[in-house]
């Protein structure tokens, strides 16, 4: 994945997305680990999601949750 500038709030989406990459490479070494990478491909798509809405939404419009 490649670093793109941005809000504090991409910054630390971006910052775990590549943690969640990291934790999916390393269980690909483990056996009978798929549904728990199942799981975090899930929440890294979720927090594709929230990073896209983050990059079209002028900065600051979005309430924390």
């Amino acid at each position: 994945m490649t670093y793109e500038p941005g809000s504090s709030e991409c910054r630390v989406l971006i910052d775990c997305k590549a943690q969640i990459e990291a934790m999916l490479l390393s269980l690909s070494r483990i056996e009978n680990s798929r549904h728990i990478r199942d799981q975090l491909v899930s929440v890294h798509h979720q927090l594709e999601g929230l990073h896209e809405l983050h990059r079209r939404q002028p900065q600051g419009s979005l309430s924390a949750s």
